[in-house]
């Protein structure tokens, strides 16, 4: 009863563990907000600016996964090149270790522990938590996750030390640890697939550091395990990319270029890599993992000295660990910054860009559900509004055409065109909108419940200028049914009217670009324009209909594609409307 009742706990420790980190990492994120975005898509110019945003970004969010999602939206958007995008991913990788140091720090060396501050910092999370205001929420989101995180830690220290302490676990891990190169290999896969299982590279280290630090694997063991967790994080980014676009496979493989070869080049050099660690630690006043025997002080009856040197070694092993995992990688980027444009080139043979494919009949930059945060979720939906604009604006060129067009087998595919595209704003509009439902179901902000009531606006009058289109075309094919025809005054107005439509359309697709929209004068403007030529059309109309200077039933036609472009106008205008964008106090 007691060995299940230790389990229990185990996985309860590691829930509450993986639950502080993912609630500490939205919290972060979330605070960050558009302030961290603007920082990793503004310090790229160089490789070593590259490298320090990765290391910044990932040691502030505490997630080299969510830099990894900032990374495809920008390089999805044109943000950000993909060889930009790599040199971030270095940064990240080294500054994902930071989670690692304070691990080390949260196992009591130097007598104090995190682990000893985390409830009472619960109490202060609460009364962030419950404030009103946006920011003093999400900062108790991050403290209140910060004490989960390492509540979780300590006491699965303490399960680990209960459920583990006997004398036949210690031989079934010894036996294991004993087949020399192979058992480097086995601890690796092991270390690679718990990382997969967990999809937390932060537990997995966590979890090394505890068997490391109580003498159930020997230090070359909890190396090898730290390579696997390299190994496995890579799996679990290729995984979330397998439903993506090629810009999110390619770097997701630039990460596990990255860490294969860094895993590569330690295999074939394990031995010596191990000494050098051992040098390092040693200099900050720790026993050398390497060379220090530590095989007789996990028995029973041991002497007080020995007792002490286990106590300390129970200190300085996750130290230990953690200069690994950051040796590793920070050696591995001094490597390969070098070969940049390389990797690129690996990537782009190992995810070739699609041919024959038509982008503009799918969607461009959702592809899977939401992503970690609502923030981050809201600006892959805001990107692709932009693209369903640009697809708007692409189907109006089809519009102009077919209002000209003489031919009528010309016009049959134009109007099939125009048919399509609406049946394609239906479809884009509909795949928006699940996707902003999924984010609503989750825990979001006030400001992004504002920005998801604004994105169904405008996504709904961008369905309705597929429908203007399709109406459009109707109109001309009964005008041609009826052997009606637009003579060339009429054409010269409806020109006149198209390219004022055509001018609001260019200023629609500049507004949703901008992420800080506070005015649109430009876009009142096209719409006062469209009105007074709109205006004007009418009155021109009632005059040549009085000069019979064409029949009533083609002024018909004629003036109802003008209320239409005019209607369009309308839809336009409520797109920029509702693109402005207000603080939510």
């Amino acid at each position: 009863m007691e060995l299940v009742l230790n389990i229990l706990k185990a996985l309860g420790s590691l829930g509450m563990f993986l639950y502080g980190m993912s609630l500490m990492s939205g919290g972060l994120q979330k605070l960050a907000g558009d302030k961290m975005r603007s920082f990793l898509a503004s310090m790229t110019s160089n490789a070593f600016k590259r490298v320090l945003t990765g290391i910044v970004v990932t040691a502030l969010v505490q997630s080299s996964t969510a830099t990894t999602l900032m990374l495809v939206s920008f390089v999805n958007a044109g943000l950000l090149s993909l060889a930009n995008a790599i040199g971030v991913i270095m940064g990240a990788n080294i500054g994902t270790t930071v989670t690692a140091w304070i691990f080390a720090l949260s196992f009591g060396g130097g007598g104090f522990s995190l682990g000893t501050i985390a409830v009472p910092l619960m109490f202060f999370g609460f009364l962030f938590i419950s404030s009103k205001k946006n920011k003093r929420k999400n900062l108790g989101e991050f403290i209140m996750g910060f004490a989960f995180l390492f509540l979780g830690l300590t006491t699965l220290k303490d399960t680990s030390s209960a459920l583990l302490n006997n004398e036949p676990v210690r031989i079934f891990l010894s036996m294991l640890s004993g087949w020399g190169f192979g058992s480097i290999v086995l601890f690796m896969i092991i270390g690679a697939c718990m990382t997969l299982m967990l999809q937390s590279s932060a537990a997995t280290i966590a979890i090394t550091m505890v068997l490391v630090a109580q003498g159930y694997i020997p230090f070359e063991i909890g190396a090898a395990m730290v390579l696997g967790e390299n190994i496995g994080t890579t799996i679990t980014s290729n995984i979330a990319a397998s439903v993506a676009n090629v810009s999110a496979k390619r770097t997701a493989r630039a990460h596990m270029l990255f860490n294969v070869f860094g895993v590569c080049w330690v295999l074939i050099l394990f031995h010596p890599f191990l000494r050098l660690i051992g040098n390092i630690v040693t200099q900050f006043g720790f026993y050398n993992p390497v060379t220090t025997d530590f095989s007789g002080l996990f028995r029973e009856g041991i002497t007080a000295e020995q007792e002490a040197m286990r106590e300390s070694l129970g200190a300085c092993m996750p130290y230990c660990v953690a200069t690994i995992h950051s040796l590793f990688n920070i050696i591995n980027t001094l490597i390969l910054i070098w070969f940049v444009p390389t990797i690129e080139k690996i990537v782009k043979w190992m995810v070739p860009s699609p041919k024959g494919e038509d982008e503009v009949f799918r969607l461009k930059y959702i592809k899977g559900g939401p992503l970690t945060t609502a923030e981050l979720s809201l600006d892959e939906a805001h990107r692709e509004i932009i693209h369903f604009g640009e697809i708007c604006y692409n189907g109006f060129g089809y519009i102009r055409e077919a209002i000209k067009c003489d031919d009528e087998e010309k016009f049959e595919e134009l109007n099939k065109k125009l048919i399509k595209y609406e049946e394609i704003t239906d479809k884009i509009e509909f795949e928006i909108a699940t996707y902003l439902s999924e984010v609503s179901n989750g825990e979001i902000s006030k400001e992004s419940e504002e920005r998801i009531k604004k994105m169904y606006k405008i996504i709904g009058e961008m369905e309705s200028l597929g429908d203007s289109g399709e109406a459009i075309g109707r109109m001309i094919k009964r005008k041609d049914v009826h052997g009606k025809k637009f003579n060339e005054d009429m054409q010269k107005r409806l020109a006149r009217m198209i390219d004022n439509v055509e001018v609001a359309y260019q200023v629609m697709v500049e507004n949703l670009k901008n992420d800080n929209l506070t005015s649109i004068t430009n876009a009142e403007d096209a719409e006062y324009n469209i009105n007074e030529c709109r205006n004007a059309l009418r009155e021109e109309h009632l005059l040549n209909l009085e000069n019979q200077n064409y029949d009533y039933s083609t002024g018909v036609y004629y003036i109802d594609i003008v209320s239409e472009l005019e209607k369009i106008g309308d839809f336009i205008i409520n797109v920029s409307q509702a693109s402005v964008r207000k603080a939510v106090k």
